[in-house]
């Protein structure tokens, strides 16, 4: 049976162990592992809900993984539960930042299987038996100090780690801060594109303000074929008033009469 390459210590700790003989010994408990090097070496199982009686199980004994149950290879080490109370882990230490305040609770362990080294650890806000809660990534190198239920780190927060699982809340913040984002991005590409639009207006207004499309009329008036201009010598008042003649009756016409002179419209 194939095992993954990276394996979380909560996949270990909620099945149950079988061994090759079909023995059922309890679920897992407890992590055993070696924080000064962040090296899992193994994990305690709980045999009997009842009693002080633990068997603790090497990694390299892992043989495969099931839904509910783990298979190993060989007998665990009988232990109790007071020597499993003195084993050093992390897990459900409190983690500290910079201000020595705490931010948050180590979790889970993301364990390299062939090797049992510690990738990362998964960090929560809050209790880590919640169920649905976000996880953080933090890496061993993020770690300045660690002391028994105490782990220190030059963190502000817990937003300078990377986000493994998000819970919905956590979800919903975050889809909401992208969203926000993009509308504000797009609020100002369009108005950059309203600003350069509106100064190229207000240039091309400026220049037909200077240059007016239509012909300025010109300075010399003989290039108007309308208008009169006096003749040299002569003004506007010697110009002769002058009537326009009466029109002429043709001789083969006979004088109109008084009652046809008053139908005629010259008179």
């Amino acid at each position: 049976m194939s095992l993954p390459e990276l394996l979380l210590l909560s996949d270990l700790l909620r099945r149950r162990v079988r061994c090759d003989q079909g023995l059922d010994h309890g679920p897992g408990s407890e992590a055993w592992m070696h924080p000064p090097v962040h090296r899992l070496l193994g994990w305690i199982s709980r045999p009997s809900s009842f009693g002080e009686r633990r068997l603790a199980w090497r990694l390299d004994q892992l043989r495969g993984l099931a839904e509910q149950e783990l298979y190993v290879q060989g007998a665990g080490a009988d232990t109790d539960q007071p020597t499993v109370d003195r084993l050093p882990t992390l897990i459900g230490a409190s983690l500290l930042g910079r201000d020595r305040d705490v931010i948050g609770r180590v979790a889970d362990a993301a364990v390299e299987f062939s090797s049992g080294r510690i990738v990362h650890y998964l960090v929560a806000r809050s209790d880590p038996r919640l169920p649905g809660s976000s996880r953080w990534r933090l890496s061993p190198e993020r770690i300045v100090d660690q002391q028994p239920g105490q782990v220190f780190t030059a963190l502000e927060g817990l937003d300078d780690l990377p986000l493994a699982r998000a819970s919905v809340r956590q979800e919903f913040l975050r889809r909401s801060r992208r969203w926000r984002d993009q509308v504000q991005e797009e609020t100002s590409r369009l108005r950059d594109q309203f600003q350069q639009a509106g100064d190229r207006f207000e240039d091309r207004l400026e220049g037909w303000l200077e240059e007016p499309p239509w012909d300025a009329p010109p300075e010399d008036d003989a290039a108007a074929p309308w208008l009169e201009r006096p003749r040299s010598g002569d003004t506007w008042d010697d110009w002769p008033d002058e009537t326009p003649p009466a029109p002429r009756r043709r001789r083969s016409e006979p004088a109109a009469g008084p009652d046809e002179r008053e139908d005629d419209p010259w008179f």
